[in-house]
């Protein structure tokens, strides 16, 4: 009930930026006409609700095709499903397990953005997840003893990827949440784009994908969550980007201690991180790396967020701290803009220098 809850909040966000569009002077019957031509399919893929849309003549063979090869994904990652790639290493014991070339390629990603954030992102701390009850929907606070076990089993750098080949230790556990999202609406779009799709927006889950710019070339216009509450701090304008924004608003709760636990844990420490985030959005070319970025940089915190960012500068970010500031990169200072109560808020914007 609760995704389902978030689910719905996104949706309406996103449905009020795009209706809000309509009140410009001079473009609410292009606007109806983009409405009247638009094809959309929804479903419910990798534990989530997905809505994609998309314009043109060939959009609903296109999206019938983006769908299924996310289903198709869904059944090689899955955690649950006992058919499945990752199921079958999990429960590999130790021995090699070979993979899909989908498959070996997404790993390979994961690995790689694990080291490149120094394990703020770690693909193998699925049992500690577990642990805390956020992969079950049955929290639990669970002890430090239990907490220093499992962390025996997390660390990617035991993970031994050799072409679609990998072993892990007896053991040790690996969950894609943090980048299936991501790259499989990279797939999607390329599915979209080879049938001559030129304009689409791809919810997946709360993953926005944009496919070019809107029908009339105008970007899209997106919002942004406001962690604290009901409403969005403000509106970002993007064309052919993934958009994707985590915080421990999203699930999380209370714990008999009376402290609220949040989703996103530290893989150094086993617990909650607690970095003085309460949100922060990816906007990159690539939907994987828009998936994979946001939880490493909660992770990392403001300022280490900002040293990886200047490091790499392939993607652009949107930080909001937990006293309320606002902190974006300097490549989206003009695409972004207040609304409603945040409007007077000042904006701290992220120079390469």
């Amino acid at each position: 009930m609760l995704k389902r809850y978030i689910y719905q909040i996104l949706l309406i966000t996103c449905c009020l930026c795009l209706v809000s569009c309509d009140s410009e002077p001079g473009i609410g019957r292009q606007r109806n006409t983009e409405r009247s031509q638009a094809k959309e399919r929804e479903f419910f893929a990798m534990d989530t609700y997905m809505t994609f849309t998309a314009y043109g003549q060939e959009a609903d063979t296109a999206l019938q095709a983006a769908e299924e090869e996310i289903h198709k994904l869904e059944g090689e990652w899955s955690v649950t499903d006992e058919n499945s790639e990752i199921y079958k290493i999990n429960h590999s014991q130790g021995a090699p397990v070979t993979l899909s070339q989908d498959t070996a390629k997404i790993l390979d990603f994961a690995l790689e953005m694990a080291r490149q954030t120094d394990g703020a992102l770690d693909p193998t701390i699925y049992p500690i997840m577990t642990a805390w009850g956020f992969t079950t929907d049955q929290n639990r606070i669970p002890s430090s003893e239990e907490i220093e076990s499992l962390l025996e089993n997390v660390g990617y750098e035991q993970a031994v990827l050799n072409g679609n080949q990998i072993q892990l230790p007896a053991g040790m556990e690996l969950d894609l949440g943090a980048v299936g999202k991501g790259y499989a609406g990279d797939l999607a779009a390329e599915i979209l784009k080879d049938r001559g799709i030129t304009s689409a927006l791809l919810d997946i889950g709360g993953n926005i994908q944009a496919v070019g710019s809107r029908p009339d070339g105008s970007d899209w216009r997106l919002g942004i969550r406001n962690p604290f509450g009901e409403g969005q701090v403000g509106v970002l304008f993007v064309s052919d980007r993934a958009v994707v924004t985590s915080g421990n608003y999203e699930r999380y709760f209370a714990g008999d201690d009376g402290q609220i636990y949040g989703h996103i844990i530290d893989p150094s420490t086993g617990y909650p991180a607690d970095t003085g985030l309460a949100s922060v959005t990816i906007i990159a070319e690539e939907g994987k790396v828009g998936d994979a970025l946001p939880t490493a940089m909660f992770v990392k915190g403001p300022q280490e967020a900002e040293e990886y960012w200047r490091a790499h500068q392939d993607f652009d970010m949107l930080m909001i701290t937990e006293d309320g500031e606002i902190r974006l990169t300097e490549g989206i200072q003009d695409s972004f803009t207040l609304s409603g109560s945040f409007a007077n808020m000042e904006v701290q914007v992220i120079r390469s220098q």
